[in-house]
């Protein structure tokens, strides 16, 4: 069998079960991990393996850079403390206390070796909690914070990696020479990502060709990562960096390459996320070959010690963290409220690991300086993957039923905010067309047309804010909206009936579907 085709077998695989996912309303990524786990034990299959080189370089820039891209960064900015507490504080704590209990409990691993896994099983994985968190309803600040966390905290987990397998290889640790490279790789990894978006938004500031600027943007994740990775910062940061900047600055772009643009990542992220979870779940059984001699009964404990570890570690330290600083300032009360504790239970309950970690365990050397075999790994690669299992199925799985539970609903923040803005737009546009047309003396049917367009949305706008039936967030009311979906299939209809009665060419029906799509998006608010 060549190497393409069982890239291409994983791809169907992948939509078949993200098509189950979907009847089901199971978050895919669940789906994909255990479909992933079944085919490993199908015989005479090709073994599949994570190179973490692949992962690092080629998988994690582009899966990084389009979640940072559509991040709000008002959002990011307003929850900021929230967001470093979880994705600095609450790493270092995980990784503290997965160490001591993987000391204490696996024989012969020495600390340094459980620093290393305590540092690999510590972030929440970014891809996991946006593709669960994109198909539930939670409120914006939630979604914020756990969005932003998962952004930033591979960065704090992966410079601790470094410096525990450092330790584990060299044989020395410096806790100060530590911190101070902890400092520099995590602002140095900001200032390059800033550096190459600057240049980038220069560039594209100068072009109007869509699919040389989406070219442009498919290598922007990777020149940030490997330019930060060369110069020994944080390459995680330096793609966050420039996605959330280039996404903030994305509104100079020209309209066509907005649009392309955005449903080329949609595809991108889509792929790589389904290939990557299900090759997540083919790792099992190479896995388990390792640790042949030791008793299945241990294994299974160990998992379960280090897993409950993982997940116990975020409920204690989300509660404290969010009471303690309140109660001990009253600026920050004042400024920032407590949140109600059904939200706090939500992120504490949301801590999905992923294929960083996962990566980041095959990396571990061999061996050590003196030619002794890296101590504990096929441990810590086991581990690894019974946590990732653990949080993405046990987790993942109980999140929408947890959300359900507990009564948490989008706050329809972004709704309101959404409506807010094409109103104020479309009123901007009347009155600009009242002036142009007194100005420049334009026929009277001319502004008559363009008006009431416009006014007709004005008029929707309102009547979807004022009305009780529309919980979605629509902007347009359920009824205009049955008409209106109603009137363009019949257009769409006749135009395929004058394209297959030979009346009109194919160019001619694209250009006529490409408006009614847009009639259609813009009528949904998708």
């Amino acid at each position: 069998m060549h190497h393409v085709e069982p890239i291409v077998l994983l791809l169907m695989l992948v939509a078949a079960l993200v098509i189950v996912a979907n009847k089901f309303a199971i978050p895919y990524p669940v789906l994909l991990v255990l479909g992933g786990l079944g085919l490993s034990f199908v015989p005479l299959l090709p073994v599949i393996r994570l190179d973490p080189d692949v992962v690092f370089f080629l998988f994690l820039p582009p899966l990084l850079y389009p979640a940072a891209l559509f991040t709000s960064w008002r959002d990011f900015r307003r929850n900021l403390r929230a967001i470093l507490f979880l994705a600095v504080g609450l790493v270092l704590l995980t990784m503290t206390v997965v160490a001591w209990v993987a000391h204490s409990f696996i024989v012969g691993l020495p600390w340094a070796a459980a620093f290393a896994l305590g540092a690999i099983v510590s972030p929440p994985d970014a891809v996991a909690v946006e593709a669960i968190l994109k198909r539930l309803r939670v409120p914006v600040r939630i979604e914020a914070v756990l969005g932003g966390e998962s952004l930033v905290n591979d960065a704090t987990a992966l410079v601790a990696y470094q410096f525990a397998v450092a330790a584990m290889v060299a044989g020395h640790f410096s806790l100060g020479e530590a911190s101070v490279r902890f400092l520099f790789v995590g602002f140095g990894g900001v200032g390059l990502g800033l550096a190459v978006a600057y240049c980038i938004r220069w560039v594209q500031r100068h072009l109007n060709d869509p699919p040389v600027q989406i070219t442009i943007s498919l290598l922007t994740p990777f020149a940030a990562y490997l330019l930060a990775e060369k110069a020994h910062v944080s390459g995680v940061l330096a793609t966050v960096t420039a996605g959330v900047y280039l996404g903030w600055h994305s509104t100079a772009l020209p309209a066509r390459t907005r649009l392309q643009a955005l449903a080329f990542w949609e595809m991108i992220a889509f792929l790589l996320n389904g290939f990557i979870f299900v090759v997540i779940g083919l790792q099992l059984p190479e896995l388990l070959r390792a640790l042949h001699s030791e008793p299945f009964t241990r294994l299974v404990g160990y998992a379960l010690l280090v897993s409950a570890t993982v997940v116990l570690a975020r409920i204690v330290w989300v509660f404290p963290g969010t009471y303690l600083p309140r109660w001990l300032s009253r600026h920050w009360r004042e400024r920032d409220p407590i949140p109600p504790w059904r939200q706090m239970v939500l992120v504490a309950w949301a801590g999905m690991r992923g294929v960083v970690s996962l990566a980041a365990a095959f990396a571990l050397p061999l061996v050590l300086n003196n030619g002794q075999p890296f101590p504990g790994r096929n441990y810590i690669l086991f581990l690894t993957f019974s946590v990732i299992l653990t949080t993405l199925v046990f987790q993942g799985l109980t999140l929408p039923l947890l959300i359900k539970g507990l009564r948490i609903e989008d706050d329809g923040a972004v709704d309101r905010e959404e409506r807010e803005a094409r109103l104020q737009a479309n009123e901007a546009a009347v009155e600009f067309i009242e002036q142009r047309a007194l100005e420049q003396h334009m026929p009277e049917d001319v502004m008559v047309r363009v008006r009431a367009e416009y006014c007709d949305r004005i008029a929707q706008l309102e009547a979807c804010a004022k009305g009780s039936d529309n919980p979605g967030g629509e902007i347009s009311t359920p009824l205009y909206q049955q008409l209106q979906q109603g009137a363009l299939g019949i257009e769409r209809r006749t135009i395929i009936a004058l394209r297959n009665s030979h009346q009109i060419n194919d160019q001619a029906l694209r250009r006529i579907q490409r408006d009614l799509d847009l009639a259609e998006a813009r009528l949904t608010g998708d």
